[in-house]
């Protein structure tokens, strides 16, 4: 028991002992603390990618595009065009998050049951952006 009232003792005095040596350094930087350098002032830096690097955002792009060569199944069915292609497809997500598909001989219709999460986790990473529909379709092989 005396033992417990010695360390209790022993350890409030040196909680004030702590808090005294505190409260006369309120103020920093320490005035004797050794080894203490004020920390230099943080220099400004510039974008670090020249405008030429820099990809586009998505507001800058009209869309994305990507190939989808294998039979699109959408909601369990096989999706075709009316012109009866099912497969080879190019899947476009617009700005406004719609998804069109457009089958080898051109017609072009918007899927509603896709939106640009499923884009999104089915496309690549863009690998090249083309001025014109016509670059991007002959670059994907349409």
């Amino acid at each position: 028991m005396f033992r417990r009232n010695r360390a209790d003792r022993e350890f409030r005095e040196a909680q004030r002992a702590g808090q005294a040596v505190l409260a006369m350094h309120t103020e920093l930087p320490l005035p004797d603390a050794p080894g203490l350098v004020p920390a230099p002032a943080a220099t400004v830096v510039t974008d670090f990618l020249p405008l030429d690097f820099r990809a586009p955002s998505r507001q800058d792009v009209s869309g994305f595009m990507m190939r989808w060569d294998l039979p699109l199944v959408i909601d369990g069915e096989v999706h075709a065009c009316h012109c009866g292609a099912y497969r080879n497809w190019i899947v476009f997500n617009m700005r406004d998050d719609s998804v069109w598909l457009r089958c080898e001989a051109g017609h072009e219709a918007e899927e509603t049951r896709l939106d640009t999460a499923w884009y999104n986790r089915n496309s690549g990473p863009v690998d090249h952006f083309h001025p014109t529909l016509a670059d991007g379709l002959c670059h994907l092989g349409h």
